[in-house]
């Protein structure tokens, strides 16, 4: 599937992400405002996009009651659509009274390899025990 965005012809990929998440290291942070925790992410990606991510989250609020956030930035290593190289990945995500919103995009500038250039977004589903990815890109 091909869109325009920007005046470039955008690509889709697709496909599923295995994710392992650390158990958060708490920041010290002054003891009248909300902790922050930090986990380390590891992702392997399959479909379109095949390879392995390292990151950083950063975490705060009660996600047991459902009001939290987080911000992440992931570096990616692999192939998209058969093209080897690397690029990094921005979040941001927010629940609240029973809504999730989430934003990842692609970081401008950390194209790597036939990467280099890229531009995009990743949007993220959860179920029957599965990640699913679908990213749209293209290279400027």
């Amino acid at each position: 599937m091909s869109v325009m965005a920007s005046d470039k012809v955008s690509r889709v990929a697709e496909g599923e992400f295995d994710v392992k998440i650390a158990a958060p290291e708490q920041i010290d942070v002054a003891s009248n405002t909300a902790s922050i925790g930090r986990h380390a992410i590891e992702k392997t990606y399959h479909g379109g996009l095949t390879g392995r991510a390292f990151g950083q989250m950063l975490s705060a609020g009660q996600p047991q009651k459902g009001e939290a956030s987080y911000v992440a930035i992931e570096s990616f290593e692999g192939a998209l659509d058969g093209q080897s190289g690397g690029f990094a990945l921005a979040h941001f995500g927010e629940m609240d009274a029973g809504s999730e919103a989430l934003q990842i995009g692609i970081v401008p500038g950390s194209g790597s390899g036939a990467l280099a250039g890229i531009r995009g977004h990743l949007q993220i589903r959860r179920g029957g025990g599965k990640h699913t990815y679908t990213l749209t890109y293209w290279i400027a």
